[in-house]
């Protein structure tokens, strides 16, 4: 029988397994900092780069996303050959020829791609920030509800927006999520480089 006091007995919380705690790993990662900063400082450049050329940015987003669902639908078709049921043959085989030729479009038509996905991402601010509202309105006596009213009449009218001056808005909308996501990423390994060198001094 195992002595809960016995301090060689092994622990069955991985926390306290050795070298798999959280100050092994900040210790392991100080030596890489230099890897976190030189990364950040790449995204920050691919960033600054993807809002001078925002049209640029905007193909390269949506042949990402369309080789993305192409590859997906290429998935579902290869699993739905290897299912028996009848019910889940025609829903997998379905799902992923719409996968599959809507990636394909997006790759070979990369324009009308485009103001399709500019229009998708705005109906789905729209949906969102109208749930958002619509769960406000139905807790708003809670204390701390409030934030989620704001962010949901700032999406849903950010929705709008994309929505109202589309599909002109078609050629940059894209492009400039993508700069500014890059430029986010690029800050944040930046700084998380600069942390673990300072952890290691």
């Amino acid at each position: 029988m195992n002595n809960p006091n016995d301090p060689n007995r092994s622990s069955n919380n991985p926390a306290d397994w050795p070298g798999n705690t959280i100050a092994d790993a900040l210790t392991h990662l100080q030596a890489r900092w230099g890897w976190f900063v030189g990364l950040g400082l790449v995204l920050l450049v691919l960033g600054v780069l993807a809002l001078g050329y925002v049209f640029a940015a905007t193909l390269a987003s949506v042949l990402f996303v369309g080789a993305m669902m192409a590859i997906a639908g290429v998935g579902q078709l290869v699993h739905a050959w290897q299912i028996k049921q009848a019910h889940g043959f025609i829903f997998w085989s379905v799902s992923g020829l719409f996968y599959l030729g809507a990636g394909l479009f997006a790759m070979f038509y990369p324009v009308q791609g485009a103001s399709m996905l500019t229009l998708l991402f705005g109906a789905m601010l729209i949906a969102v920030g109208a749930l958002r509202t619509w769960l406000w309105f139905n807790n708003r006596g809670q204390r701390g509800w409030g934030w989620l009213g704001i962010s949901g009449v700032l999406t849903f009218l950010v929705g709008l927006l994309i929505a109202a001056n589309w599909p002109g808005n078609s050629v940059w909308v894209l492009g400039t999520l993508l700069a500014i996501d890059l430029l986010f990423q690029g800050w944040s390994a930046l700084f998380l480089g600069f942390v673990l060198r300072q952890r290691g001094r």
